[in-house]
């Protein structure tokens, strides 16, 4: 997957806003996201020939304006500009403005509450930004129903009420996964002495159907028509090749691929570092296939400036993100002619062959970095064989 070049006047600071970023802590996946929406304003100021000089506020929302008519759905609000102009200010290239005085209270809460989770929390942007976005609904609910924020004002029936009106226009899964976002919030506004009660307490529980299906594994005839789908004998098809085995062999996730760097390859002890969820690292083997393939892409890995071991075969080869992570797996599928595939079903995949291959679950568990065995457990459910050994006779006849 390649990574278009940068065009109209905000190509000149690119590599110092990258850098910027890298200092402020955000990893490369987030990096690379923040970058593409810095190239798409600098093409937008370039279609309508405007100098940086001219990006006021005015532009800005011209700007989200044209995203939101060409049916863009990411980075169109008006928060989402803060850190390119944030940067252009600090460099002295793009007008200074009274930041303080034009955000709104919404706004302010939501950067200090996204600086907690990122210094305080330790915690990956992507996880950061769903935290944020499930906050920023909660408090435009509040806004609305009250007529501001009034957080001191806020109680366990206005939580409970904000829950019941969202979830139910989500399904099971959207409504766990917002509860669960919404506690850290509640426990941020207590701890900074916004609310006087803990209302994390007043989050009510969702059912979790989680663990009741089996793990979507593809089948080794699957596998083996994925890895060959990818020619080998240009740069991209060795890339690609790597990244397929990384996820099938050791079951990493597309965000730990993507943060992979040159240096996180140990070849002499034969290990790779794997940069977690939450900041964890972990160090696994590499096995020999995997290693190969690293060997056959990196051989021919196009320059770049990027320490990122994937990154993009066009100039100027930026990291991967994630989501490119992703594209990858689902291209590899579209061209084997399987169903569309997740790289998390890789995953699955990877867990699933180690069971069979007579990997006890607690092993599974140490591959997949599970913090917790129940989470593994639900692994159990693929091994038929030692499913049936537990299931009991069928009884012969019974009562009509």
């Amino acid at each position: 997957m390649g990574v278009r070049m940068s065009l109209g006047p905000l190509a000149a600071y690119e590599a110092g806003y990258v850098r910027w970023l890298v200092e402020r802590g955000y990893r490369p996946g987030a990096v690379a996201d923040r970058l593409a929406q810095f190239r798409a304003l600098s093409r937008w100021l370039d279609s309508r020939g405007l100098p940086v000089a001219e990006l006021d506020r005015a532009r800005e929302q011209e700007f989200l304006d044209a995203r939101r008519a060409a049916g863009y759905r990411s980075y169109v609000a008006s928060s989402s500009v803060r850190l390119p102009v944030e940067y252009l200010v600090g460099i002295g290239v793009a007008p200074l403005l009274d930041v303080s005085r034009s955000r709104s209270p919404v706004d302010r809460l939501l950067e200090e509450y996204r600086r907690y989770l990122l210094l305080e929390r330790g915690l990956a942007d992507t996880t950061i930004a769903g935290y944020e976005c499930v906050a920023r609904v909660f408090v435009q609910h509040r806004v609305r129903r009250c007529g501001g924020l009034e957080l001191e004002r806020l109680s366990a029936a206005d939580v409970s009420e904000f829950v019941a009106f969202e979830c139910r226009r989500m399904t099971d899964g959207g409504a766990r996964g917002a509860v669960a976002k919404l506690r850290p919030f509640l426990v941020y506004l207590h701890v900074t002495g916004r609310i006087g009660a803990p209302l994390r307490w007043a989050v009510p529980k969702v059912a979790d159907m989680r663990g009741r299906a089996m793990p979507r594994a593809l089948e080794p005839e699957a596998v083996a028509r994925l890895l060959a789908s990818c020619d080998r004998q240009r740069a991209v098809g060795c890339r690609d090749y790597a990244i397929l085995l990384l996820l099938v062999r050791l079951g990493l996730r597309s965000v730990e691929v993507a943060a992979m760097l040159l240096e996180d390859i140990d070849w002499r002890a034969g290990e790779i570092l794997v940069r977690g969820k939450g900041g964890r690292h972990d160090r696994l083997p590499l096995p020999a296939d995997v290693g190969e393939a690293l060997v056959g892409y990196l051989q021919r890995r196009p320059p770049s400036e990027s320490r990122a071991v994937f990154v993009g075969m066009l100039p100027p080869g930026g990291p991967l993100t994630r989501k490119a992570v992703g594209a990858v797996v689902c291209a590899a599928c579209s061209r084997a002619g399987i169903p569309r595939a997740g790289a998390h079903r890789l995953r699955h995949t990877a867990a699933t062959r180690m069971l069979r291959a007579g990997c006890s679950l607690a092993e599974i568990g140490q591959v997949l970095r599970h913090e917790q065995l129940r989470t593994t457990a639900i692994y159990a459910k693929v091994d038929y064989a030692a499913l049936r050994t537990l299931a009991l006779p069928w009884p012969e006849g019974g009562a009509a």
